[in-house]
């Protein structure tokens, strides 16, 4: 069976495995790892961005360059998902596995592909406190911590997972960075997420490792550009 892991939502980051063979859609949000600090009390709230405001500070297609393409978008499909080996992101709940946990109502999200192929990169921008962002993606960054490998059962296929930790960029004020590898049927996919706070934005790009990079930058550059 071939999996395809593509990006979305995480509500910090997110990847969607889509399991075409077996009808099987997983919106699986996990945090990036390497938490740099907390906001402090004592630093001045930002006020939060509308959903229109967000969506005009995504990467579009003429920014990423050519051979890009904006991903079609595939009617969401809910199953069943179980989590085998990680009790502590068992604990939060179905939604930790099927991307409900972190779903801030300020947000804005835009996926592309590469050259055709299956290189994919996603870009999401969240807006609220500062607080309420890195609450919400420490909630599970701690349950992911202590769960290096782990399985995802969904609609009756099993996903393996495994997390490594990644040293963030340094930039705003916290930063998390993971390399999460997906195992099915044989096949890997290998998926670099990278989460920014800076005040009350939350960037998250996900994708292929060497996309993630590519693109960061110009990812933050233009969410935090304030004219």
């Amino acid at each position: 069976m071939r999996v395809r892991v593509a990006t979305t939502a995480l509500g910090i980051t997110a990847a969607l495995l889509a399991l075409p063979a077996c009808s099987t859609e997983i919106k699986h949000k996990t945090p990036s790892a390497a938490r740099a600090g907390k906001p402090s009390d004592g630093v001045q709230e930002t006020a939060a961005l509308s959903s229109a405001a967000l969506e005009s500070r995504l990467l579009v297609q003429s920014d990423l360059g050519s051979g890009y393409l904006p991903k079609p978008e595939h009617p969401a499909q809910h199953d069943d998902v179980t989590i085998i080996g990680c009790p502590a992101l068992s604990e939060l709940g179905g939604d930790a596995a099927t991307g409900g946990t972190l779903a801030f109502p300020l947000k804005a999200k835009a996926d592309f592909i590469y050259g055709g192929s299956s290189s994919e990169i996603s870009e999401e921008l969240y807006s609220d406190s500062a607080k309420k962002l890195s609450d919400g993606i420490d909630r599970i960054f701690d349950a992911m911590t202590g769960c290096p490998n782990y399985q995802v059962v969904a609609g009756g296929t099993p996903v393996d997972v495994t997390s490594q930790k990644l040293t963030a960029p340094h930039a705003g004020a916290e930063q998390w960075s993971q390399l999460l590898t997906f195992v099915a049927g044989g096949r890997s996919t290998v998926v670099k997420q990278t989460a920014i706070r800076d005040g009350s934005l939350l960037l998250v790009v996900s994708g292929s490792p060497a996309l993630v990079d590519r693109h960061l930058d110009k990812a933050l550059a233009k969410a935090t550009a304030t004219s």
